[in-house]
């Protein structure tokens, strides 16, 4: 694995909350955009599987994730906005997957994404990812579509 997987700190939170900011319509994704995900964000009763993600110890990401359904697991990232669109997702997401079948009981991984993201859906798609369904959810002070896709062990 290229990517190391940590229990995010305090630190680590605050440095994504309050310094990372995407360019454009990316900066949908600031957790300061939504001050209710901020705060859970910034919780660390709240935050209990979020992890830092590093690579050759410098902070790159971040990774969550819950079980949601019987085997099933429902995961969230952001890379570091120097660091994205560089082709950096890939290698960033397949380990990721590695990570949580290595260590959690699932054949399910799921996850939404704004559907305006075309970049992140393509590298979803080309990792595996299968489209199931679109829905609206408020988020962000709107109401935005997003598009639900699952990953089956063993694709």
């Amino acid at each position: 694995m290229s990517y190391c997987f940590r229990p995010i700190t305090q630190e680590q939170a605050e440095d994504i909350a309050y310094n990372w900011h995407y360019e454009g319509d990316y900066s949908f994704y600031d957790m300061e955009a939504d001050q209710e995900d901020l705060q859970a964000f910034l919780n660390p009763y709240t935050r209990e599987n979020i992890f830092a993600v590093l690579k050759k110890q410098e902070l790159v990401a971040y990774f969550s994730m819950m079980t949601v359904a019987y085997q099933t697991m429902e995961i969230g990232l952001g890379m570091k906005p120097s660091l994205t669109g560089k082709g950096l997702g890939y290698d960033f997401l397949k380990n990721a997957i590695d990570f949580v079948w290595v260590n959690y009981p699932c054949e399910m991984i799921t996850l939404s994404v704004a559907t305006f993201n075309l970049r992140a859906i393509k590298l979803y798609r080309k990792v595996g990812f299968k489209d199931t369904h679109t829905y609206m959810q408020a988020t962000n002070g709107g109401v935005y579509e997003f598009l639900k896709m699952d990953y089956i062990k063993g694709y």
